[in-house]
């Protein structure tokens, strides 16, 4: 088990309305688009979403310029359609929360913590790679609009 250290906190504004975000994040065609930073794509293949408490996900993150990949699996602990995605990563033990406040005018706040998260994937290289998936997501909802 990799020795955990931290959380991470990333708070963003996103150009849809909550349930067009919850379905970004719960639909495979969708979230292919988005997940992972620039440079990553998620094979739609390895992509597996159950959107209720007790259902698993699973994807994994290739990096275009090495053929490097990062599966991901884990559990959803609790889910509210357009509201939540609570889950914990198996294997990492990193738990995980993405809460979606309607800001209205089609607008949405979402907020990603996470806890138990190892130290490789805190610091500012991690949080730029987040954020350059949430940039990722910002283009894909517009585009979709």
């Amino acid at each position: 088990m990799t020795e955990n250290l931290g959380t991470l906190s990333i708070v963003r504004e996103l150009p849809a309305a909550p349930a067009e975000v919850f379905r970004a994040y719960v639909e495979p065609e969708q979230f292919v688009r988005f997940w992972g930073p620039v440079g990553t794509t998620v094979p739609l293949d390895t992509v597996t979403i159950e959107p209720e408490a007790g259902g698993r996900f699973d994807s994994t993150m290739l990096v275009e310029a090495t053929g490097d990949r990062y599966p991901m699996r884990g559990r959803f602990t609790a889910v509210r359609e357009g509201e939540l995605l609570e889950f914990v990563e198996e294997g990492v033990g990193l738990t995980g929360r993405i809460t979606l406040t309607d800001l209205g005018d089609g607008r949405t706040e979402v907020r990603m913590e996470q806890e138990n998260v190892p130290a490789a994937y805190l610091g500012p290289e991690a949080e730029a790679g987040i954020n350059s998936s949430f940039d990722r997501l910002v283009e894909h909802l517009a585009a979709r609009r």
